[in-house]
């Protein structure tokens, strides 16, 4: 920390000297890891293109792989090799590479920004710091979309969770995610398990059996995916007539492609989702993502990627400046999942039950899924 405090205050007093000063203090490239899809898009246009056009020179890469980021920053770390400079993750992957000192720990007020009125980072981020290394960004939930013509369905439309596991009523192709997250708790929840005792029973090898054999009824018919932005692009195809995917993924493939697809928001699942920097890295890169992050992260730019994508930007103070979207014109709220209509059944991530669980599980997923 005192490194990080002395990088700070010498990154100030460049600032101070001028913009062209503290860019000579800086790394000229910066290697940002996300998702891909609609959400990096919207972090392109509310992050990345306003501070490269404050910054001339400056080239920014993207990589799309934040699904994969605990495992790949497990081996860039081992070869001695981290060529990541910022990684966006949802909250349990945070709390693992934190705890396996893969990412930095920070000071929120020292590192980010105070809200306009001079509210403390600390204070305006509240609930959504949930580590001493997760930088927030935005709350944002996992659900599903469905086709709205299927003639096979007779003009029924799925109002649960659980159509996902009536292949009677609701024929077709599945998809959903090629990892235990999510799958497990729904599987539990339509195998009549209670909300509040989900993790008890998970916490036990017979519990996840349970899971696993729920998920073995429609194993035939689901397809996996990997990216986020699959399950749009599937059922936009036709290929999936449900799949599970981030809400905004769904938004747009609804509003700005207007495919025939609708939201179930059923037992969607809440997270946070935000920035990690990776442990150890060189002054210069260290100090770039310093300074982007800062920027990044500050009221305005939250609220501006919340125009162009409907998840809820995590600092308080950024949530009144959020109204419609940047070129639809429409209103936002009804799209977000913190919507009181849209939350009528809901889970929260539990984030420290997956960062002690999930490797051992993910291990049962991946022989289940192989059989």
């Amino acid at each position: 920390m005192k490194y990080l405090t002395t990088l700070l205050t010498a990154s100030a007093c460049a600032v101070v000297a001028g913009a062209g000063h503290a860019d000579d203090r800086m790394a000229s490239d910066m290697t940002i890891v996300s998702w891909g899809g609609a959400y990096q898009a919207s972090q392109q246009k509310a992050y990345t293109e306003p501070y490269m056009a404050m910054h001339d020179g400056l080239s920014v890469i993207w990589d799309e792989s934040s699904n994969e980021a605990v495992a790949k920053l497990r081996a860039m770390n081992e070869a001695g090799n981290v060529t990541w400079d910022l990684v966006d993750v949802e909250g349990p992957d945070s709390q693992r590479l934190c705890d396996e000192g893969l990412a930095m720990e920070i000071d929120d007020d020292e590192v980010l920004a105070a809200a306009p009125d001079g509210t403390s980072a600390e204070d305006d981020f509240g609930d959504s710091i949930i580590n001493d290394c997760f930088i927030p960004q935005i709350v944002f939930s996992t659900t599903f979309g469905y086709r709205t013509d299927v003639a096979e369905w007779g003009g029924k439309t799925p109002d649960s969770l659980c159509a996902l596991f009536d292949l009677e009523n609701f024929p077709g192709k599945r998809s959903l995610e090629k990892r235990p997250k999510k799958n497990l708790e729904w599987a539990l929840l339509c195998d009549g398990v209670a909300k509040a005792d989900l993790y008890d029973v998970l916490e036990t090898p017979e519990g996840v059996d349970r899971a696993l054999a729920k998920l073995d009824t429609i194993k035939d018919d689901v397809i996996w995916w990997s990216s986020g932005a699959d399950t749009p692009q599937l059922l936009a195809d036709g290929e999936v007539v449900m799949g599970s995917t981030y809400n905004g993924r769904l938004f747009s493939v609804i509003e700005e492609q207007h495919q025939p697809v609708a939201m179930l928001w059923d037992w969607q699942v809440f997270d946070f989702d935000g920035w990690v920097i990776p442990a150890d890295l060189p002054e210069e890169r260290l100090a770039r993502v310093l300074d982007f992050v800062k920027f990044a992260t500050d009221t305005q730019r939250l609220a501006d990627q919340a125009k162009y994508i409907s998840y809820g930007p995590a600092r308080a103070s950024s949530q009144p400046l959020v109204s419609t979207h940047a070129d639809l014109g429409i209103d936002m709220a009804p799209h977000m999942p913190t919507n009181p209509a849209n939350q009528k059944n809901y889970l929260v991530n539990n984030i420290e039950w997956w960062a002690d669980n999930q490797d051992d599980v993910e291990v049962r997923f991946q022989a289940w899924l192989a059989k």
